[in-house]
């Protein structure tokens, strides 16, 4: 039996455990594992099942992924998150639809201490629901807005995402955090576009809040001055090279800690719950990260990636053609896995066809993001609409992802703009 062969019969395998719902990273690793002693021997598969437990759990470099997700659950529990969705109601609460622009803002904001669209999209629905539903908004478009705007975690930095992605690929993650700043504004500025458009065609999804004077306006900012100074902090601090991505982390988590125990606002329970929701996320991203590695090697092994590059790099098709082809495989994947998961297993296969193809890798981590946040709110999986209802249980799930589905295109438009206009994500 052939090396190829063997490969892919490594791919369906883990598409059927997928499919029977055992965890991802756990099917990655049994697979790569049982793949690699097939074709080397039992022994070295125990070898290398030892060494890259190891090797990722030891890591200095992942690091990162714990001290980040640490630094949100603390913003969360603290009620940082809170003061950022008071102080954009204010401000954008008076316009028609406006407490669903303000959940975009807030997610926003919050995604720029949090990195993960899953505690994005948690906390924003526990903060904003109770209030659009309060206020008389359309819950398919209340719902839908806070999923679809959770998913800026993965962009907006610090992103777990980009940090996975840079580590993978040997790219720079300071880089990464950069490119993702202003492709993640016009995600924003386009998912405002797509509510305002909304309700100005069925006023009757979304009234208008009381307006506010100035002052008040001005008096607001106080609530956004903890997360700008902590966003400012960290992606100051990397983008200027005071710190390493780590030491940026460490240093975000600690600051949002004084934060906190400043205002006097984290109680011991809150603390103790954000290291057990830290701990616990932190965990599963881990042991993806581990399943991920083992079937990257058995991959390697195989020659699947770089054949697969050499076929993709020799096919008469214009490059961008390709790209295509390739977004298009993130876009329909991204359906059925969780962005992380996604990233972790193709990303061995499909960066060497980028690097083939001549793409600037840092934009094409940006493009993968963005395609993957579309995962993340698409049926059957949509991890980011599951997390909303599960807060919104009242709401059906049906409900849900047809109010999503104006969002995707806003995404979609967003993507096909960086497609277009690379320079949007390399400018800085």
């Amino acid at each position: 039996m052939s090396l190829t062969t063997i490969g892919i019969i490594g791919i369906i395998a883990l598409v059927v455990l997928l499919y029977s719902k055992m965890p991802v990273g756990f099917a990655m690793g049994f697979v790569g594992l049982i793949g690699f002693s097939y074709v080397v021997n039992f022994n070295a598969g125990l070898s290398l099942l030892a060494r890259d437990v190891w090797d990722v759990f030891s890591s200095y470099n992942l690091t990162v992924i714990p001290l980040f997700v640490f630094m949100g659950q603390i913003a969360f529990y603290a009620g940082i998150s809170r003061r950022l969705y008071d102080s954009a109601y204010v401000l954008l609460g008076h316009r028609r639809g406006g407490l669903a622009m303000t959940t975009v803002g807030a997610c926003a904001g919050f995604s720029a201490i949090c990195g993960s669209t899953n505690a994005t999209a948690a906390t924003m629905a526990t903060v904003a629901l109770p209030e659009m539903k309060r206020h008389g908004y359309d819950m398919g478009l209340a719902t839908g807005t806070v999923a679809a705007a959770g998913s800026l975690g993965i962009l907006i930095p610090p992103s777990v995402i980009f940090i996975v992605y840079g580590i993978l690929t040997e790219q720079s993650i300071g880089k990464l955090f950069a490119a993702g700043i202003l492709p993640g504004i016009l995600l924003c500025f386009l998912f405002l576009i797509t509510i305002h458009l909304r309700v100005r065609k069925n006023p009757s999804l979304a009234p208008p809040g009381p307006k506010t004077s100035f002052s008040e306006k001005f008096r607001s900012f106080a609530g956004v001055l903890e997360t700008l100074m902590l966003f400012g902090l960290v992606m100051g601090g990397i983008f200027w090279g005071f710190f390493t991505p780590t030491e940026a982390a460490a240093t975000g988590a600690f600051f949002t800690l004084l934060i906190a125990l400043f205002r006097g606002q984290l109680s011991f329970r809150g603390f103790s719950e954000a290291v057990a929701d830290t701990t616990k996320i932190s965990c599963m991203i881990m042991v993806i990260v581990t399943g991920a590695v083992i079937f990257g090697h058995f991959m390697a092994i195989t020659r699947i990636p770089f054949e697969l590059a050499e076929y993709v790099g020799s096919l008469p098709l214009p490059r961008h053609a390709i790209m295509g082809m390739i977004i298009l495989v993130y876009l329909v994947g991204g359906c059925f896995m969780d962005a992380l998961a996604m990233i972790m297993l193709t990303i061995p296969i499909f960066f060497p066809v980028v690097q083939t193809l001549g793409f600037d890798p840092i934009w094409f981590g940006v493009v993968i993001v963005l395609i993957t946040e579309m995962g993340v709110i698409t049926p059957p999986v949509g991890i980011n609409v599951y997390v909303v209802y599960g807060v919104a249980k009242n709401v059906p799930l049906e409900k849900i992802f047809k109010g999503v589905f104006p969002m995707l295109l806003a995404l979609l438009i967003c993507n096909l703009i960086l497609i277009l206009f690379p320079q949007i994500a390399l400018f800085l």
